[in-house]
């Protein structure tokens, strides 16, 4: 292109032609017929340019006189440019910043398919890496935001004692019952909270044994006294210890909204219920089949075992984990829907005629659920080679369904285990020994960088996104 302006250029001319580059300060000659190998790039495109309008669009600025087309760019990164025009290839160094090279070699109209092979596979692996870190820095996120508005909750309910009547020995005496290791006697609380509830377990399990039943003077047998008095002891601790919580709580109206109150509640109930039932069937016999009610009730008692949740930071975020990973869940569940219908009908089909166990569809369902699921009871099995052939994609199906969603509900767990332990090592960290003197320790600044940091990922996904755009509004023009 040296001595005439691109517009007096024709068609014929193009292949004798040079055009002349300054990328940020960078200079160069490049050949016009070096260029058109890749017609679709921005410099490609540049030749086909009959006005300076048109020249404008594709660079920052033009010099008629020098004939000269400007860029503002990179200029370190250019070369990698060059060096796909004179070869067909892309190479990526492994200090380069891989989203600046996937921007740059965007703006020029090269496309990421001629990164040659041997940078193609480094490059995409750490374009997705950032994913994964951006997934722990969301979870680390939400894990400070959840424990610090947990933690202002926490605070808000001790200052609600302030100007009551005992406030200060009411606020030591919530914290001993509600925050298990918040102090020595919450300590002892709840190391005699557990035993209890173990005690409680183990008793209705020995009371089941034939060889622990003391027949009556009719020779019937009956549970044993002295498991009876463990029980009354039981049901009278849970009641204490519920009455207690109740009576220290900062607000009467929400204390059973949460879901261990609840628990303690649900705990003791079913006792009282059975107690009201015989009552009445004594009183009348008429009402002898309430006595049924009275035996389910008194089988509700198992579930005290959930009470450990109050003292156990495994169970709270198993059961946080439960709570919020429904969607993996459903998704679990799903799979497994899938698959059980599709082995049962296969099962049903090949070993209707000679195995009696699968001669229905529903009986089919139980032997694909077990199957599925590794259980494997032995109680129905195939006989043919077809039924195990079946047999055997089914227990692999099902070690591969259950594996795929296993991860995500895995990593959300250490998610809410760790928030876990921020949140009662903060709530530890309290002082309320003379009234409410310090705020919980957290780091507010650690808090307030995440929320700055969640907006410049969010601005830089948006950057990102704009070259595509542009890339886009070209080609539609």
């Amino acid at each position: 292109m040296t001595g005439q302006s691109l517009s007096d250029l024709s068609e014929a001319n193009f292949e004798d032609c040079e055009i002349s580059v300054n990328v940020g300060g960078f200079k160069k000659k490049l050949r016009s017929h070096t260029l058109l190998r890749f017609p679709e790039t921005r410099l490609g495109r540049l030749l086909h340019c009959r006005s300076k309008e048109s020249i404008l669009e594709l660079c920052d600025d033009y010099d008629d006189a020098q004939n000269e087309f400007y860029f503002d760019r990179n200029p370190e990164l250019f070369p990698y440019v060059l060096h796909f025009y004179n070869t067909g290839k892309l190479h990526v160094m492994g200090e380069l910043c891989v989203f600046s090279f996937s921007q740059e070699i965007e703006y020029w109209g090269i496309n990421e398919f001629f990164i040659d092979s041997c940078c193609s596979y480094s490059y995409h692996g750490r374009k997705m890496e950032p994913d994964q870190e951006k997934w722990d820095e969301q979870s680390d996120q939400e894990s400070t935001t959840s424990s610090f508005d947990e933690i202002l909750a926490f605070y808000n309910d001790a200052s609600k004692f302030d100007g009551q009547p005992l406030g200060n020995l009411r606020r030591q005496l919530w914290l001993a019952l509600d925050n298990p290791g918040y102090s020595i006697l919450s300590r002892v609380f709840s190391i005699l909270s557990i035993m209890v509830v173990l005690g409680s377990i183990v008793t209705m399990c020995l009371n089941s044994l034939p060889d622990f039943l003391i027949p009556d003077s009719q020779g019937n047998p009956e549970e044993d006294p002295r498991f009876e008095i463990v029980e009354h002891f039981g049901i009278a601790w849970f009641t204490f210890e519920l009455v207690a919580r109740f009576a220290v709580a900062p607000e009467f109206f929400k204390f059973f909204k949460n879901a261990l109150n609840l628990i303690d509640l649900m705990s003791i109930i079913p006792f009282y219920i059975t107690l009201v039932v015989n009552l009445v069937v004594e009183s009348s016999p008429t009402l002898a089949n309430l006595g049924r009610v009275a035996q389910v009730l008194r089988l509700m008692r198992i579930f005290r075992i959930l009470k450990l949740a109050r003292h156990s930071t495994g169970l709270r975020s198993l059961g946080a984990t439960l709570k919020y990973s429904y969607k993996e869940v459903g998704l679990l569940l799903l799979y497994l829907s899938v698959g059980i219908s599709i082995f049962s009908v296969v099962a049903y089909t090949i070993e209707k005629e000679e195995n009696e166990g699968l001669a229905t569809i529903p009986a089919c369902w139980w032997w694909a659920t077990v199957s599925m699921t590794t259980v494997g009871y032995g109680d129905v099995v195939p006989g043919t080679t077809a039924g195990k052939l079946t047999a055997s994609a089914c227990i692999l199906a099902g070690i591969l369904v259950v594996v795929l969603p296993i991860t995500l509900i895995f990593n959300k767990f250490s998610h809410f285990y760790r928030r876990q332990k921020q949140l009662e090592s903060a709530m530890r960290s309290c002082d309320f020994g003379d009234g409410m003197k310090e705020v919980p320790s957290v780091n507010l600044r650690d808090y307030y960088a995440h929320k700055v940091k969640s907006l410049m990922a969010s601005l830089t996904n948006m950057s990102r996104s704009s070259p595509s755009e542009l890339s886009l509004n070209d080609s539609l023009h």
